[in-house]
């Protein structure tokens, strides 16, 4: 059985006195669903301070993307030794907005997913559509791409330690949602592809969350769909009784 496992993105928000008053607060009110696997990926700036308040506890922590050397003259960047360092579970990699913002691309992703798992961080892989190749009806193959190229050279048991993250960009800050029988759908449709690209006991045991304005209205039928197995939280991971009551509308039987 697949854990549920549910991630707040807190994207370009939160000081450290903010992000350490939010953490205080979700260490007390999640400790009544230990059956999800919960976690929480602050700004670089906050993530030291937010990892120090979390390491008695069960929530990791993570970063929001990184870059695929170890190490040198990258100015900006944060390596992948860096958030080991920090004791980091996950790093977020290929979000839309660094592919909108930034220019990252499938072949880029790739690199970076090859990176954590070389300094045991666990990749959350994010793929989705625009709403443009939506309704060219071009959904599948758009994610087939992404997925292809995005996860490309890694072995079975890598792909088994990999997260993918299933966020349509239509529905990402704008407040819709993908219906959770069309959410579904797409995660069927990875799931089979990994099965092709890997076997299908791997193809199984691959958790993918759906991300797309995820809130405490449309969770507990989103995380209720078989094929969906967590959430990507984004806006809503930003108070504490939003992403609490995420995680605790996730069904028990999922877990």
């Amino acid at each position: 059985m697949r854990k549920t496992v549910v991630v707040g993105n807190w994207k370009m928000n939160m000081t450290r006195s903010e992000a350490l008053a939010l953490v205080r607060s979700l260490k007390v009110k999640l400790q009544e669903r230990p059956d999800v696997e919960t976690g929480v990926c602050p700004p670089f700036t906050a993530l030291a301070a937010v990892a120090e308040l979390l390491r008695d506890t069960a929530i990791g922590w993570g970063g929001q993307n990184m870059f695929h050397e170890d190490s040198g003259a990258y100015t900006g960047e944060i390596s992948p030794p860096m958030l080991a360092d920090l004791g980091c579970r996950y790093v977020i990699l290929g979000h839309s907005e660094r592919r909108q913002y930034f220019g990252e691309t499938d072949e880029g992703v790739a690199k970076k997913v090859a990176a954590a798992h070389r300094h045991g961080l666990t990749p959350i892989v994010c793929v989705g559509e625009t709403l443009q190749q939506r309704e060219a009806g071009e959904t599948e193959t758009v994610v087939a791409v992404q997925v292809r190229n995005g996860l490309s050279g890694l072995s079975t048991d890598q792909m088994r330690h990999t997260i993918i993250a299933y966020e349509p960009v239509w529905a990402i800050g704008t407040g819709r949602t993908a219906t959770p029988e069309d959410a579904n759908a797409v995660h069927a449709t990875i799931r089979t592809l990994l099965a092709e690209m890997f076997d299908s006991m791997t193809a199984e045991t691959v958790r993918i969350q759906y991300g797309g304005s995820v809130k405490p209205s449309n969770a507990a039928d989103l995380l209720s769909q078989r094929e969906i197995d967590g959430a990507l939280v984004g806006g809503a991971s930003l108070k504490a009784e939003d992403f609490v009551a995420i995680v605790k509308s996730a069904p028990k039987s999922n877990s």
